[in-house]
């Protein structure tokens, strides 16, 4: 069970991450691809499935967007209205600045309602003046569902590479309740490996228990969605680029990176006993 792996901290979770449907769907269209994803996710074995939230970041960077924003479902509604047939666990995403206090509180009871997990992350840009803070956001959290859930947050690996403080960041968010951490996608493993040495690194220093780090692997499909992945965020090293490029299946390609990223994370791991998944 998703909820006692985390409070134990096991390692070995496996998730599963998608996002909802453009908003503007049809209805008809909604359930014919939610029957879908449904007929592949009922087969899977994994802990939970991760929901997530999405925003348009185009004033983070002014960098042009490789795809045009379209806004999606919201992801509580979404998993709520299509997915009650997947009987486990969800990890729905929310932008906890883009709303107040009070729609905070509402939305966290019915996600408990549902049994659903919420994982709180910044505003889509530095210069948005979110109407709740992260920490405010964590202290509802808190006072009114720390006993039957668990909270998760996001680490972002590129972030350290720039500002070295993921660590300070991640533990800060521990005592605000945090049990868990989900990664951006991993393509650069040595700038993942600097933020697990720093951590243990704190933790040692502090006495610390080191958090579970969840780390996320995807694909990349076309040279569009490299662009797309490198606009979000996600440094891709050089030769990983080059081989993407270069390679006559670039989807397969990407799938045996992933694979090799996660023996190595997994290695890496055990040798420093840090739960991961």
């Amino acid at each position: 069970m998703f909820f006692t792996k985390i409070k134990r901290k096991e390692s070995g979770l496996l998730l599963y991450g998608i996002t909802p449907p453009k908003s503007q769907t049809a209805p008809e269209k909604v359930s014919e691809m939610a029957e879908k994803s449904l007929s592949i996710l009922c087969n899977l074995d994994i802990d939970a499935l991760v929901v997530y939230d999405v925003q348009d970041e185009s004033a983070r960077t002014p960098e042009e967007r490789p795809f045009p924003f379209a806004s999606a479902l919201d992801p509580f509604e979404y998993t709520r209205q299509y997915l009650q047939r997947l009987h486990i666990p969800k990890i729905i995403y929310r932008a906890a600045g883009m709303f107040t206090k009070p729609e905070l509180a509402q939305w966290l009871e019915n996600l408990s309602e549902h049994g659903f997990y919420p994982v709180f992350v910044g505003v889509p840009s530095p210069d948005y003046v979110g109407k709740t803070s992260l920490a405010e956001a964590y202290n509802i959290w808190r006072e009114n569902h720390q006993e039957h859930s668990v909270i998760g947050a996001v680490t972002i690996a590129e972030r350290h590479a720039i500002l070295k403080d993921e660590d300070v960041r991640i533990l800060d968010k521990v005592d605000c309740g945090v049990s868990y951490f989900i990664s951006q996608c991993i393509f650069n493993v040595e700038f993942t490996k600097k933020i697990l040495d720093d951590l243990v690194l704190a933790c040692g220093k502090k006495g610390r228990e080191i958090p579970t780090i969840i780390f996320t692997l995807t694909i990349c499909g076309s040279l569009k969605t490299l662009h797309f992945m490198e606009w979000l965020g996600i440094h891709i090293p050089d030769d990983i680029k080059d081989d993407l490029k270069k390679c006559s299946n670039a989807a397969a390609r990407s799938v045996e990176l992933a694979v090799a990223i996660a023996r190595d994370l997994t290695r890496y791991c055990k040798e420093r006993s840090i739960p991961f998944g």
